[in-house]
């Protein structure tokens, strides 16, 4: 018996690869986007995922990837769910399942609080991950729900890391606001895109970041 079960195991690499990052792609679909601006967003992600520096990092790691469509209070859902990345295929399917997903809401307010929570929970789904990551992005400030302060002492007693892209559409001055409000975990950054047409350079470009960032978190400080 004990045989079998190495054959067994020995038969399914797949599942014996260790995860070296678990990435949720948090999209705000609140009112202030509008369908062309969704549409901006959609197809940005799935170009920046193709991109061969952010793909052969995603498959390198054998990545999980995950995306959240996230609005008003009880408006998020976990919209594309985890998928595990160990080819340029997965990358691909990836990439043409979130150009594809169809938007859930489109009239209701900024609740980036409660996107937080839902994909905090999401991570118990692939708790082997070494790293796992929250990537924020929108055009508001929170104004619904929980604030995205008040979850900084879980999210990083769970060791989860939050980086930002804030799409800078008036003079809130957005990017100072992820900043001191959102980002959490050594290393986290805030990429800033001016106006939604930015967009797509900027996702691609912390794609890149948020992928290949390496972090020496056992080593002794310089």
């Amino acid at each position: 018996m004990r045989f079998v079960l190495i054959f067994m195991a020995l038969l399914s690499p797949v599942k014996a690869m260790a995860c070296g990052l678990a990435l949720i792609l948090a999209v705000d679909v609140s009112g202030s986007v509008d369908r062309t601006e969704y549409r901006v967003q959609m197809d940005g992600l799935a170009t920046a995922l193709r991109d061969g520096i952010v793909a052969d990092a995603l498959v390198d790691q054998n990545a999980a990837i995950a995306l959240v469509q996230w609005s008003g209070s009880s408006r998020q859902e976990l919209t594309v769910p985890w998928t595990r990345i160990t080819s340029h295929g997965d990358v691909a399917k990836l990439a043409d399942a979130i150009a594809t997903d169809p938007r859930l809401w489109r009239n209701y307010s900024t609740a980036i609080g409660e996107a937080l929570s839902l994909a905090m929970q999401a991570f118990d789904a692939v708790p082997l991950c070494r790293r796992k990551v929250i990537d924020v992005s929108g055009d508001g400030i929170s104004n619904e729900g929980v604030e995205p302060m008040s979850l900084r002492t879980a999210l990083r007693a769970r060791g989860i890391l939050v980086n930002a892209l804030a799409i800078e559409t008036d003079d809130t001055d957005l990017t100072a606001y992820f900043y001191e409000n959102l980002i959490v975990g050594e290393g986290a950054f805030v990429v800033t895109a001016n106006g939604f047409e930015e967009y797509p350079e900027q996702i691609r470009r912390k794609l890149q970041r948020e992928t290949t960032k390496q972090f020496s978190l056992h080593l002794p400080p310089r």
